[in-house]
């Protein structure tokens, strides 16, 4: 469903942050990308959706290739949660997960936050989805940052996408909120069978929700396993050895798999 071949990213500075990264995700598929800060993690996810050209390579959704030309397709069938959550604080919630659907509207309508009422009704079911229908009409600054990333994933999967991009989007939040938030996108995934592609620091966390997941050093990628066959050996390769920063920290331990976690009001 997702191919990505032979990626480099080349910044104006000289940073190469991709050096000949290729990685294919099935449909449905729950995958974390872990790896140090600065291994091109982000780099990656933003080349997925166009919001950073690569300087060589290729990367095909769904067989189409995200390029200038096919961005306006690709953007429509790709949604983007953010680590900090990258909601507009003085709009109503509604109107955050509505902003999701603007490249559906024309340029009037989007500008004026002119929705339809089936739009609305989309918005609100997916705020229904995430167990925040109750504050649909509350300012999204009056939320806390687990309420907010909860209408961060809304507005991404309220139009209805074949692909999710999550940048690090618990590492902002408390562990018990992070392993909620993880849980509903796991969730999502599984039930809607939309394909997740997830960045995360947490190795706790990847090994619980990942399906797969991928090791990124250095712009290369040095690992790609079931999450299952994941041991410290291979995490300390994509860490080089150190582990500041993989875990929550001395002491700290996630939820345990399948832990019955309520939501965080």
């Amino acid at each position: 469903m997702l191919k990505i071949h032979a990626l480099e990213k080349t910044f104006d500075d000289g940073t190469r942050a991709l050096k000949g990264a290729s990685l294919d995700v099935k449909r449905g598929e729950f995958v974390v990308i872990l790896g140090p800060s600065g291994s091109g993690k982000t780099t990656l996810l933003r080349s997925i959706n166009g919001l950073v050209t690569p300087s060589a390579g290729t990367v095909k959704l769904d067989g189409l290739p995200v390029n200038a030309r096919n961005l306006k397709t690709v953007r429509k069938q790709v949604g983007m949660i953010f680590q900090d959550f990258n909601l507009v604080g003085n709009l109503s919630v509604l109107n955050n997960v509505l902003s999701g659907l603007l490249d559906e509207c024309g340029t009037f309508s989007s500008l004026l936050y002119m929705f339809s009422r089936k739009h609305k009704l989309t918005a609100l079911e997916n705020l229904d989805r995430v167990g925040l229908l109750a504050k649909a009409y509350a300012r999204a600054d009056q939320l806390s940052g687990g309420q907010q990333q909860r209408v961060g994933i809304a507005r991404a999967i309220v139009k209805s996408p074949l692909l999710l991009l999550a940048d690090e989007p618990v590492a902002s939040l408390d562990p018990l909120i992070a392993f909620n938030v993880l849980s509903l996108l796991k969730e999502i995934s599984s039930a809607q069978r939309i394909t997740v592609v997830c960045n995360l620091h947490q190795v706790d966390l990847a090994l619980v929700f990942a399906d797969r997941i991928v090791g990124l050093t250095e712009g290369r990628i040095v690992m790609d396993r079931p999450a299952s066959s994941v041991d410290q050996d291979y995490i300390r390769n994509i860490y080089h050895g150190h582990d500041q920063g993989m875990f929550y920290g001395p002491g700290r331990e996630s939820p345990p798999v399948g832990a019955n976690v309520p939501l965080a009001p």
